[in-house]
């Protein structure tokens, strides 16, 4: 650590023989977040400085920079486009770019480091200033999507365990009772339920207090998630409901852009110190606890009031309105203000109209059991950790815990919550119609296999034609919106360069609690999904992404070239593990469009027998390139599929001499096309470890002319024997 007082003497202020550092990272850590380091490396090199780079992708954090890097450092480009922990870089010079920068500009940034502010470590960001400027604006966006999907990460975990122990313990030792399913007081499964209460319970602060955090950093985690347990408790307000998820994604954000605000205040010397331990926290949780229960609070009271007497008003009407407006109100917050007021006002109807209740009853389940069913059936847009919450929404719906659909409603609001509200509606329009009755005030499946439904057939009716809707609606959302999270991220980042590898998180394993996600946002930490392929060394594991730029690089003149080339011909002409084989190049597409490639390249994996569908492998590689360009830039493509189409992992390249239009961020054709098919069950580790080897490699510009100019297949072995 470097002392936090004063800038370098100088450093980096002029002339060349600079000692740089560089961290890189995009959210789905792979491609891109070793492109951004090759390139800043080779920039440093051309241009006589020395330079480090670190790179937190899928595989881990490589090439860590340690104290004694960052003490004689004189300036730090951070390139990323998630949350890089800064506290190691406090007083030096630090530029903060999106990790799009690092790949198309990374000269002018090491121009513009020179003149970077000084890190303080007072949470004001060093590319607030610098950044607009690097990457042409848009930051604004991502900040917020980035915090978002910060919070949304952390709230998974309490969310499942939470539901599940619920969920479990109504199984196992709940009663149907005039009060709803009940558990025993003094029963084992009373505790586990109370368990499971108290992780529901922490969800809400968690979601609030670690989008404040990934906004203002460790200040403004206290003013969070104080905010967020004040959301979620409407006594404190005077509501019977509380605000729910979105009342803790508001306070959020007002705790992290006032922390923010606090943050710039001008102190004394003396008082720095405590500022972020003491002071902060404490102005920041007591402004923002006070504005949310004494101005906030009172609005939010009266309409919910007021929206329970307009309910009241529609008793007796037509039936299938009533029912839709409830499965609409049912499906919109998931267990927030709304909800809670129309299953209040069912639950208050249940001995005089318990038809009412059965409308509820029948929407309550939707949201989770339709997101839980779209993960099912478009596998390839959700990530790893989206497909497994799907799993346990889908465990929750059957209990009728709503919010076992939050985090995909908080991931993406704009698309899920119209298609839980269409689900809803669709449900409680049935269960109108048909008269269904809810004798208990609960929901779900779990209400009507306990017998305390009248019209179970068109029960179970509504809640599946009302699931299959929302499942349907918010895959079609999805798609007209371009994917799935990773297609967000990307957007919110307002950088089209990492569309290329916006589906990649399909291929991510779920990122640990304790680490933000994977599919658009994340701390420093470097903990990527695929960290767990290199816990044990491994004679295959990629090397380090980048190391000091000024010795030799790989694609340079670097004297263990002609060694690495010889190997190929020796392994009997296998490069990659054995993945790409004499069989499996070719010296020259025929194919003038990317449609036709792929088709053409799928065909050419079919040579070696690994193939068991041609037409499903080439399906697949269609279905990624819907989510998102393959077409790196740089004049590369790298289709690729997780299919069961292939029974073992096999990896094929072609030239195009003329190049062929993918789409890549750079407009350039790709005359270099390599396609990568893995099975689904060796998709996660071979598949990130293959695509970071590919992308770190086919950055040197010497590389690719080698790449081009190889005569022949044996002489392209060669030069691609050099990938390790």
């Amino acid at each position: 650590m470097t002392s936090p007082a004063d800038p370098p003497n100088d450093a980096g202020a002029s002339g060349p023989g600079l000692k740089l550092l560089a961290v890189t990272a995009c959210p789905t850590g792979i491609a891109h977040t070793y492109m951004a380091a090759e390139k800043l490396a080779q920039a440093a090199q051309s241009l006589g400085h020395s330079m480090k780079v670190e790179t937190q992708g899928s595989i881990g954090a490589e090439n860590v920079l340690s104290d004694n890097d960052v003490s004689q450092a004189d300036g730090v480009i951070i390139a990323a486009d998630k949350d890089v922990d800064r506290s190691r870089f406090i007083g030096k010079r630090v530029l903060v770019v999106a990790v799009a920068d690092g790949i198309h500009r990374p000269e002018r940034l090491i121009e513009q480091v020179r003149n970077a502010p000084v890190y303080q470590g007072d949470g004001h960001e060093a590319e607030r200033g610098a950044a607009p400027a690097a990457s042409g604006g848009g930051k604004g966006r991502s900040v917020t999507y980035k915090a978002l999907m910060n919070g949304v990460s952390y709230m998974i975990p309490f969310v499942v365990v939470g539901g599940l122990l619920i969920a479990v313990s109504l199984a196992l030792g709940g009663d149907t009772t005039s009060k709803g399913i009940v558990i025993p007081d003094d029963s084992f499964w009373k505790t586990v339920n109370d368990i499971g209460s108290i992780g529901f319970e922490l969800m809400i602060p968690a979601l609030s207090g670690y989008i404040a955090y990934a906004i203002a950093d460790r200040p403004a985690l206290v003013p969070g998630m104080v905010g967020g347990w004040i959301a979620a408790h409407g006594e404190l307000y005077d509501s019977e409901a509380g605000a729910g998820f979105i009342g803790a994604i508001v306070t959020g954000f007002l705790a992290g852009y006032l922390v923010l605000w606090i943050k710039r205040v001008k102190v004394p010397k003396f008082v720095q110190p405590i500022m972020p331990i003491i002071v902060i926290p404490i102005v920041a949780t007591s402004a923002l606890g006070l504005f949310f229960i004494y101005v906030l609070g009172e609005p939010i009271s009266w309409v919910f009031e007021r929206l329970t007497d307009w309910l009241g008003g529609l008793t007796g009407t037509s039936a299938a309105l009533l029912g839709i407006i409830l499965g609409l109100m049912i499906a919109f917050d998931m267990g927030g203000p709304v909800n809670k007021t129309a299953f209040l006002f069912g639950a208050g109807l249940v001995s005089k109209n318990p038809e009412v209740m059965g409308a509820c009853a029948a929407a309550i389940p939707v949201p989770p059991l339709g997101q839980g069913l779209a993960t099912l059936l478009r596998r390839r847009m959700f990530d790893d950790q989206e497909r497994e919450t799907g799993l346990a929404a889908l465990f929750m719906g059957f209990f009728g815990i709503t919010e076992g659909a939050i985090p995909f409603a908080a991931a993406r609001p704009a698309r899920v919550i119209p298609a839980n509200m269409l689900g809803g509606a669709v449900a409680g329009a049935i269960a109108g119609v048909a008269s269904v009755e809810d004798n208990v005030p609960h929901g779900g499946p779990i209400v009507a296999v306990l017998g305390a439904v009248g019209g179970v057939p068109m029960f179970f009716v509504a809640v599946v034609v009302g699931t299959a809707v929302t499942a349907l609606v918010t895959i079609a959302l999805m798609s007209v919106g371009g994917g799935g999270r990773g297609a967000d991220a990307d957007a919110g980042a307002g950088g089209v360069a990492e569309a290329a590898v916006a589906g990649e998180a399909a291929f991510s394993t779920p990122s640990p609690a304790g680490a933000p996600v994977l599919a658009g946002v994340g701390s420093g930490g470097g903990t990527g999904a695929a960290s767990a392929a290199v816990a044990a060394p491994d004679a295959t594991a990629p090397k380090a992404a980048s190391v000091s730029a000024a010795e030799p690089r790989d694609g340079g003149k670097a004297e263990a070239a002609p060694e690495a080339a010889e190997a190929a011909p020796e392994a009997g002409g296998q490069v990659l593990s054995g993945y790409l084989t004499e069989q499996t190049v070719r010296e020259r597409l025929a194919a003038d469009g990317k449609d036709a490639a792929i088709r053409e390249m799928a065909e050419l994996l079919a040579a070696t027998g690994k193939v068991a569908d041609t037409a499903e492998l080439v399906r697949a590689a269609f279905a990624r390139e819907d989510q998102g360009t393959t077409g790196l830039g740089e004049e590369i493509a790298i289709p690729h599929a997780k299919t069961d189409a292939v029974t073992a992992p096999v990896v094929g390249f072609a030239r195009s001499p003329e190049g062929i239009e993918w789409g890549a961020p750079d407009g350039t054709k790709a005359r270099l096309v390599f396609m990568i098919a893995v099975p689904e069950a060796a998709a996660g580790d071979e598949h990130l470890r293959i695509l970071a080897l590919l992308s770190r490699k086919l950055m040197g510009a010497e590389f690719r002319e080698r790449l081009l100019g190889a005569a022949d297949v044996g002489a392209i072995l060669r030069v691609l024997g050099e990938i390790e």
